[in-house]
């Protein structure tokens, strides 16, 4: 099937909402399994500190693969490394629901993350598949895309404490598995084939990008108990800067790399990318701890929590979809996105102020809402113009790009909020004042790093007219 078969509404219609599961899905799984890591850690025998890889195996198989998948999807035809992700997912799935230890459990929410990491650049290479050719109908696209990504991080929460609760703490993953065979059924009818080209896997490449980031997230994480200049942490995060400064030789010297290092030149892709980077290191954690403040502070229990997020993910949406386009239309990506960090920041420094003896409608829901309205201005001017930078046939890449900067922003971020917020009593569960004091050094650590996105996005990229007036450009 071609893309043109895609080109009536209906069919439009429904292959977008095909990719905005794909986010939906990919953010949920991040998610989904915080509030039954009590139980898994009795049942499986993690330890503390390993209980973190959880979460962490996922993240980093996902942002350390985003690349190749990028790279698979421009080379194999976007639509069968889509289908080959959901199967990943899906086995991956079942891996981590049947697992009886710790190291199956991790090998499990490896092999996710690797699913999402084929699933995710696709995904958005299908979207510009059917939608770059008309820029107004680019935008509203993209702004469902960007929506589905807040809906599926409070589903997960929302769903991983009713799952724990009443169910049992596998269906957190089984829940994938009804889901990836809807989404395998309905592929080949609603997404484009898109064209295959020949070229080589940069496999060494792909082995070295996931091992510094890897190294990168474990040192970082480590760092508080064995501490910041100890050896341990010195060579950790030596060995991660030595992988990713190899990674970056490779794509320098190969002739067909797994990220062409040339593709930074198309104008405003970089400061682009810098700013996602900086969004998912700022908002991440700000969810993170959030989460935490209203379980071990205020005292909610997993059902509150998760519904005490849906106004803030409420307005995410609306201004994805609803407010976004329209201010993107009328001022443009770059002012768009400075404003969207900013407002961000003020609503990081603002949930900063909470108290011990807190309450959800003065310390949280306002604050929260004003965050989220940041959030929601600044993602899809900068994810758009990430996309729109590139030549057609990098789209993969593009959208890998694009990917692997707000994952691994994501990773690092939490991992170095973890442990600022760790070093300011984050840790002694118990003591009220003191993890207010570390969910209140966490949301200004995180503040800072919306502000500094702010002002870097503001010097580099460059005034443009508004996406629904201009096409997207089609040369490096």
């Amino acid at each position: 099937m071609d893309a043109t078969t895609t080109s009536t509404p209906l069919r439009r219609r429904w292959g977008l909402l095909l990719i905005a599961t794909a986010q939906f899905m990919v953010i949920m799984d991040t998610s989904i399994i915080g509030v039954a890591l009590p139980k898994m850690q009795a049942d499986l025998g993690f330890t503390p500190e390993g209980l973190s890889w959880v979460f962490n195996a996922y993240v980093v198989a996902f942002g350390g693969l985003l690349l190749l998948g990028g790279r698979l999807s421009d080379l194999f035809g976007a639509r069968r490394i889509f289908a080959i992700g959901w199967l990943t997912l899906l086995v991956g799935s079942v891996v981590a629901g049947a697992a009886g230890s710790a190291g199956w459990e991790l090998l499990g929410r490896a092999v996710q993350g690797a699913g999402a990491a084929l699933i995710a650049p696709a995904a958005l290479t299908l979207l510009m598949m059917i939608f770059g050719s008309e820029p107004r109908e680019l935008t509203k696209a993209l702004a469902l895309y960007g929506a589905a990504a807040p809906a599926g991080g409070t589903a997960g929460v929302f769903l991983g404490g009713v799952i724990t609760e009443y169910v049992s703490w596998p269906w957190v993953f089984y829940l994938n598995v009804p889901i990836a065979l809807l989404v395998l059924a309905a592929t080949p009818a609603l997404m484009p084939a898109g064209g295959r080209r020949s070229g080589a896997v940069d496999v060494a490449g792909a082995v070295t990008v996931t091992a510094g980031l890897a190294l990168a997230v474990f040192g970082i994480v480590q760092a508080p108990e064995t501490g910041w200049a100890s050896a341990t942490t010195l060579v950790t995060l030596g060995g991660a800067a030595l992988l990713l400064a190899l990674f970056v030789a490779i794509q320098s010297r190969r002739a067909e790399p797994l990220m062409r290092l040339g593709i930074f030149r198309a104008p405003n892709l970089a400061a682009a990318n810098v700013a996602q980077l900086l969004l998912g290191a700022a908002w991440i954690p700000m969810w993170f701890f959030l989460n935490l403040y209203l379980q071990q502070v205020l005292g909610y229990t997993a059902f509150p929590s998760g519904a005490a997020l849906l106004p803030m993910t409420i307005v995410i949406m609306l201004g994805m979809i609803v407010l976004a386009p329209r201010l993107i239309a009328r001022f443009g990506p770059r002012t768009l996105t400075v404003s969207g960090l900013a407002v961000l920041a003020a609503g990081m420094a603002w949930l900063a102020m909470v108290r011990p003896d807190g309450s959800f409608p003065v310390d949280v829901l306002p604050a929260s809402i004003v965050a989220a309205l940041g959030m929601s201005m600044a993602f899809i001017p900068t994810l758009g113009t990430a996309l729109s930078a590139a030549r057609p046939e990098e789209g993969g890449l593009a959208a890998g790009i694009v990917n692997t900067s707000y994952q691994v922003g994501s990773a690092l971020g939490l991992a170095a909020i973890t442990a600022l917020a760790t070093s300011q009593g984050a840790g002694r569960l118990g003591d009220l004042t003191a993890l207010t004091d570390g969910y209140s050094a966490a949301f200004i650590g995180a503040a800072v790093l919306a502000a500094a996105g702010a002002v870097l996005a503001a010097v580099p990229l460059r005034t443009s007219r508004p996406a629904s007036q201009s096409q997207p450009a089609t040369t490096a």
